[in-house]
């Protein structure tokens, strides 16, 4: 796959992004449970699975040519990861956060799912031969 300046701006950002958020919600769960009226455990579960997520996406990223099918598989996991907060907001899973819980998780999926729209449309361009 072709070099993108593109591609590697949005899996490096949304790198950054997934590494912020898994230290704040790893490190934070217990403070930010009542604010978010949300579980601790399920605000630590979500930070620390987004940590090796980081790095995955992180590693794609500072690759030379990102393989397309790291891409591909980045794209459909923050795809479902957008698909789960909103459920989650909604509260499809018997959880019903407060307001600036809903707030934070509607956040969290505008700021995944914008890095998915970059990452789908630096993908296309890649494979649009010059």
């Amino acid at each position: 796959m072709p070099d993108t300046p593109l591609l590697k701006l949005a899996l490096l950002g949304d790198a950054a992004a997934c590494a912020a958020s898994g230290l704040l919600l790893a490190a934070g769960a217990g403070a930010l449970a009542v604010p978010l009226d949300l579980p601790e455990g399920l605000l630590r579960g979500a930070g620390l699975a987004l940590l090796p997520w980081a790095a995955f996406v992180g590693f794609t990223g500072s690759r030379a040519a990102p393989a397309r099918g790291a891409v591909l598989t980045i794209i459909a996991v923050n795809a479902l990861w957008v698909l789960d907060s909103l459920l989650l907001a909604a509260g499809a899973f018997g959880l019903a956060p407060g307001r600036l819980g809903t707030a934070f998780i509607l956040a969290q999926a505008t700021i995944a799912g914008g890095f998915t729209a970059l990452q789908i449309l630096a993908l296309r361009r890649a494979a649009v031969p010059a």
